[in-house]
C-alpha cells in the first residue's frame, strides 16, 4: 500500500469517524472502499447521455391503478411503510 495524505473539513471527518465505527472499519478503509467505487463509476463506459437513456427508459413501463399515484406518491409509501412490522 501507498501511504498518502489528505486534508478533511472537521464534518466530513467526524462523519467519517462516526461510519468507521458503526462500521467497525478504519477511516482508511472507507476512504479507500469510497476510491473503489469512483474508480468503478468511472470505468464502466456510459456517457451521461446513456446515463440518461437508461434511466428514461423505464418510464411508461408500469402501470397502476391508482389515478393520483405521481401526485400522491410520498402518501402511499409512507402507507406501504406503516404497513411493514
Amino acid at each position: 500500500m501507498y501511504r498518502t495524505q489528505i486534508q478533511l473539513r472537521e464534518d466530513q471527518s467526524k462523519k467519517l469517524k462516526e461510519m468507521a465505527a458503526e462500521y467497525n472499519v478504519s477511516v482508511a478503509e472507507l476512504i479507500r472502499q469510497s476510491i473503489d467505487m469512483l474508480i468503478e463509476q468511472e470505468s464502466d463506459d456510459l456517457t451521461i447521455e446513456e446515463r440518461w437513456q437508461q434511466t428514461f427508459s423505464i418510464m411508461g413501463k408500469y402501470a397502476s391503478d391508482v389515478a393520483d399515484l405521481s401526485t400522491n406518491h410520498d402518501k402511499y409509501l409512507a402507507e406501504a411503510y406503516a404497513t411493514v412490522k
